[in-house]
Order: structure tokens, then sequence, then C-alpha cells
């Protein structure tokens, strides 16, 4: 069992993932803007970091970068729309582990 953050600004998407997460036995946690994956990363410790780029407040990439910059080691995988290899690439270079597209197969996710 992990422990998983999602973040996302689209509630649908969080409790989609969360529900097919907490079936497969692991728990979640939800953030819905960057600010506060980054709030909830430093007084949690979790197993992976599911998080969108697009989000209201602070990006994916932003909150990513002040998480990577705090020494935080946490596996993060980007969950977004934006699917263009340049995406991709800063996506990855901000410290992303791996880079997924939406739509999502919730099966690849897992």
């Amino acid at each position: 069992m992990a422990k998983i953050l999602v973040c996302d600004d689209d509630k649908e998407i969080v409790e989609a993932i969360e529900i097919y997460l907490t079936q497969d036995g692991h728990q979640v946690l939800e953030a819905y803007d960057g600010i506060e994956a980054v709030e909830i990363l430093k007084k949690e410790s979790v197993d992976l970091l599911i998080m969108d780029i697009m989000m209201p407040i602070k990006t994916g990439i932003e909150a990513l970068k002040e998480i990577r910059s705090s020494g935080n080691t946490t596996h993060v995988i980007m969950l977004t729309a934006m699917a263009e290899v340049d995406d991709r690439v800063t996506g990855l270079d901000a410290g992303a582990d791996d880079y997924l597209t939406k739509p999502i197969s919730l099966k690849e996710l897992l």
C-alpha cells in the first residue's frame, strides 16, 4: 500500500483517481492547487505525487520546482492535457519522474 497525493483542480478527476487507487489498497490524499500540494508535502510524507500542470494559483511546474528545491525527492507523475514534446521536456526537467497525458486510462496509471 502506498500513500499517494493527487493534485488537480478538477475535482471529478481527483475523485475518480482516488476511488480507483483506494480500491487497489492505496491511501490517497487530495489537493486542488499547487500551493495546497506544497503545503501537504511539508507536513506529510507520501510515496507518490500525481499532479496536473494547469492549475490556478500555482501551476504544477511551479509547485514541482518548489518541492524539488526544498530537497523533497518524492516520486512525481505529471498528469496533464499538455501533450506536446516541449511540455513533456519541461515537466521532466522540472523534476517529474514520469509524464502522462489526459485522457488517461486509470489502468495505465495504476
